[in-house]
């Protein structure tokens, strides 16, 4: 479904990031680069995958992005595929929420998805197609107790990402900006929550069950993939019919 493409995925050490990653890998991609501040813990990727490089890469830091980029347009020619999927939580409820809290989850999760995007769309651009994948969350739609600040990020990237559909096409490039919101997915910032707090997450959900990363990946692969050619601006929800 991926040959010849050239994919970057950002938070790729684990979770979700780490999923789409190998999903891409095994669907053909010619190459994944998976970027995190944890390159050690992407080493067995490239172990496992001839088409999987590891990036240390902080998404807030515009110039190794730089660096990055114009080294890829160097190699590869292009970028086919951005998953703009670090990101981080600080969650408090407003009244005791600390303007580093704050700021935090802004840098990581809006501004580092600008950084990015704002890096490799003029290379999509110029190639005349490509496809940024953002993920946002339910949070980002309808919000959720504690999380002002992931809330506000996630609604946010999708405010941008439907203004890239509209702004990366407009002289006839094709490039789609879409974004994915998961619900409750099982992920190592899940697996140590309580049983009592898991259960209450799956009886909200009416599929009465978690996500898997996998869930994820797949939506991720379907819009990297031609069979999404005419699908932008679009948020596709994969949460088990949590927020419907």
């Amino acid at each position: 479904m991926l040959a010849n493409k050239v994919c970057l995925v950002t938070g790729a050490a684990q979770g979700i990031g780490r999923c789409i990653a190998e999903t891409f890998a095994k669907h053909d991609a010619k190459m994944v680069l998976v970027c995190d501040m944890n390159a050690s813990a992407m080493q067995d990727l490239t172990e496992s995958y001839s088409n999987v490089r590891a990036v240390e890469l902080n998404v807030c830091d515009r110039a190794a992005i730089s660096h990055l980029i114009a080294q890829s347009k160097d190699e590869f020619g292009t970028i086919d595929v951005l998953v703009n999927n670090a990101g981080i939580t600080r969650d408090n409820l407003i009244d005791k929420m600390t303007e580093e809290e704050w700021d935090m989850v802004a840098d990581v999760n809006l501004k580092g998805v600008f950084n990015m995007t704002q890096a490799i769309a003029p290379l999509m651009m110029e190639n005349g197609s490509g496809s940024i994948i953002t993920m946002s969350s339910v949070v980002g739609t309808d919000g959720n107790i504690g999380q002002s600040n992931y809330a506000a990020t996630k609604g946010g990237v999708i405010a941008m990402t439907k203004g890239w559909a509209k702004e990366f096409s407009r002289k006839g490039a094709q490039v789609r900006a879409n974004c994915i919101a998961p619900g409750f997915v099982e992920t190592p910032m899940t697996v140590d929550l309580p049983e009592k707090v898991l259960s209450f997450m799956k009886a909200k959900t009416p599929l009465q069950r978690m996500g898997k990363p996998q869930d994820i990946a797949n939506g991720a692969l379907f819009l990297a993939s031609e069979q999404s050619s005419f699908i932008t601006g679009q948020t596709l929800k994969i949460d088990g019919g949590l927020v419907i």
